[in-house]
């Protein structure tokens, strides 16, 4: 197996319990409230034409598509694509979901208005080589809004996460920014693909509703961030 056969493997596997989270009914819709002022606040009026890469169970999609925005999720994982696509038949216009690389979708250039992703620069191969794909893909004036965080800076090995068998060593030698120390590292990824007034915002909302809520097993409270950056007008 490749690493990204791994990585997908392991998304896979974990597709049942990562949705079950995502859907919690005690804070879902106060999730739903937040995230849509996040991605609200992030991209240019509706519509736009919207793709989410590394979509998992396509919560931000949902979100996006509520929000009035056309928008098609590409993940790897097939188990997440399951999920994601139960979720898409349950509101008209729902996202479409296809299986699809995040760091070269085969999407003509100039297809799309905005690409976002959520929680999926960590877990990149050649996040470099990603977001100037991305950026291809954006009609004049688009944007990439990513949502990240540090989340394993004492590196994958010392996650209390549970990677075993998965994210080896090869695994993580193949992705530049999982053991990040600081979002400034995946700012500087949006600035070298040629993104222009990239900006890094801290999600206090989403912050605040980990707090009162709690997180993921085996997972911290720890400051989201939203970045942003956008093409050129031409």
């Amino acid at each position: 197996m490749s690493a990204q056969d791994r990585i997908n493997a392991y998304w896979t596997g974990r597709a049942p319990g990562y949705d079950e989270y995502q859907q919690r009914p005690d804070r879902l819709a106060d999730d739903d409230r937040a995230w849509a002022r996040v991605w609200d606040a992030a991209l240019p009026p509706a519509p736009l034409d919207v793709l989410d890469v590394g979509t998992g169970s396509g919560q931000v999609a949902m979100v996006l598509a509520r929000l009035g925005h056309r928008v098609t999720g590409i993940d790897l994982a097939e188990g997440m694509l399951e999920r994601a696509r139960r979720h898409a038949a349950t509101i008209p216009n729902g996202p479409a979901f296809r299986l699809g690389d995040a760091v070269s979708p085969d999407f003509p250039a100039a297809s799309f208005d905005a690409v976002t992703s959520r929680y999926l620069m960590w877990t990149l191969r050649e996040p470099e080589t990603a977001v100037a794909n991305w950026t291809r893909l954006l009609r004049p004036g688009g944007v990439v809004a990513a949502v990240d965080s540090t989340w394993f800076p004492n590196g994958l090995d010392n996650a209390s996460e549970d990677f075993a068998g998965f994210y080896d060593a090869e695994v993580r030698a193949a992705l530049p920014l999982a053991a990040a120390r600081s979002i400034e590292q995946t700012a500087t990824v949006l600035e070298r693909a040629g993104l222009q007034r990239v900006t890094v915002t801290p999600l206090a909302s989403i912050h605040e509703l980990d707090q009162r809520y709690g997180v993921a097993p085996n997972h911290e409270v720890q400051m989201q961030f939203l970045i942003t950056g956008r093409l050129a007008d031409g």
